[in-house]
């Protein structure tokens, strides 16, 4: 059998750290688990990646796939509210009592805009985004802040879970006034689960890992979107009003207006009404030329191999606190084929990473170099095995969903 079908399987540029390397003391109090399921109240859907925080506070988390969470709440829970909120809904908030663990449903009931909310004809949509532009300093926080988010990564080959990497990060984010170039991420705890299968490995390197929660920032990170010179490159256009957080939204679609040599974007911007903040951003990359999308994404791979992408998107969440706007959730869908150049059929991938902001402090103490993430790292090899149902401590983390869990304890058994 050829050497490359043991090269170890790299994505997304992971460097997870033993735990003991920079695990940083929490606090000693107790702390409750408080567990729930979102749905649509009229269809009775669940809502995936619906956010979930102790109301007046920085403490958050977002719902699975299967719309659901779990909450660690310090004790006493007595007058602590759970509010949900979610795009298009309207707000939800419930008061904890003692003895709470899994609460009922949380039914949502959508949203209606009243009629003067829907009319925005008037304003050009790209002088719309402009303005958003221009109030940045004014929305977003002007001092340096730390944020402590929970990080999840996962690979399938075809429908089967092959690798899963989880960590708690710690985000040093510079004034929205100054770019990113400061701004440093590192691993607090980390773990993961890869398949023994000799079967599952590819020598394939794509571009992204924690440090998403930098470069992703559309906001802190112009160049990506937003700069004087991107806007340009893009058609804008109004689209039909949203809420978020029951503040009504501007909602402004763009898409390229023209052939480069790199491949460009298409989505859509969320810019609150009154505050002309953006408080969401979805978009895609253009994947109809295989050969731009690839230098886009992909870092490495072995020669003879096949890389073709099949879809690649992006989802970025900010919300506010107090009378500034922070970021909350990142999301990165990769689906791509690889194959060899002798081989007949080409195998489906994709990976999935997204962190949740769950606290926010100010911190004028950047992280020290050598601590900091680099870009060019990958995964390690003396990450922790999931074996400890208690690993995570009193962090908040996202819940794995159903179709995770089952991974999990599939690739436990092998080992």
């Amino acid at each position: 059998m050829k050497t490359y079908k043991y090269i170890l399987f790299c994505l997304f540029l992971l460097h997870l750290t033993p735990v003991k390397a920079i695990e940083e003391p929490k606090d000693d109090g107790k702390y409750v688990t408080i567990s729930g399921v979102v749905k649509d109240k009229s269809d009775k859907k669940v809502l995936s990646y619906a956010n979930v925080s102790i109301a007046g506070s920085t403490e958050s988390t977002v719902t699975n796939a299967d719309g659901e969470f779990t909450f660690k709440v310090k004790e006493p829970v007595e007058d602590v509210a759970i509010e949900v909120s979610h795009l298009g809904y309207n707000n939800r908030r419930i008061l904890l009592k003692e003895g709470d663990a899994e609460l009922p449903t949380v039914w949502l009931t959508p949203s209606t805009l009243m009629l003067e909310e829907v009319v925005v004809s008037g304003r050009n949509p790209r002088e719309l985004v402009e303005e958003a532009i221009k109030k940045i300093p004014t929305n977003y926080s002007t001092q340096a802040d730390r944020l402590t988010g929970f990080y999840r990564e996962t690979a399938r080959k075809r429908r089967r879970y092959i690798n899963i990497a989880e960590a708690v990060i710690d985000l040093h984010k510079t004034p929205y006034t100054q770019d990113a170039g400061r701004d440093r991420v590192r691993i607090l705890k980390g773990r993961r689960l890869l398949s023994p299968k000799a079967s599952d490995t590819l020598a394939v390197k794509l571009l992204g890992g924690p440090t998403a929660a930098i470069y992703l920032d559309v906001v802190k990170n112009p160049d990506l979107l937003l700069s004087p010179e991107v806007l340009p490159l893009y058609d804008f256009h109004l689209e039909e009003p949203a809420t978020i957080d029951e503040r009504p939204q501007y909602v402004v679609s763009f898409m390229p207006n023209r052939k480069l040599p790199y491949a460009l974007y298409s989505g859509r911007f969320y810019i609150d009404k009154e505050r002309l903040s953006f408080t969401r951003a979805e978009f895609n990359l253009d994947v109809s030329d295989r050969n731009k999308a690839t230098q886009a994404i992909l870092h490495r791979k072995p020669f003879g191999l096949r890389f073709k992408p099949e879809e690649v998107t992006y989802l970025v969440n900010y919300t506010d606190h107090g009378d500034k706007t922070y970021l909350n959730y990142v999301r990165n869908e990769i689906r791509f084929k690889c194959d060899w150049r002798r081989k007949l059929f080409a195998t489906s991938y994709a990976v999935v990473s997204e962190m949740v902001v769950t606290d926010i402090e100010p911190s004028a103490t950047n992280i020290p170099a050598r601590e900091a993430f680099g870009k060019n790292q990958i995964l390690s090899d003396d990450a922790t095995l999931f074996f400890d149902k208690d690993f995570w401590g009193n962090y908040n983390i996202i819940k794995p969903e159903e179709s995770l869990e089952k991974a999990v304890n599939k690739l436990r058994k092998m080992y």
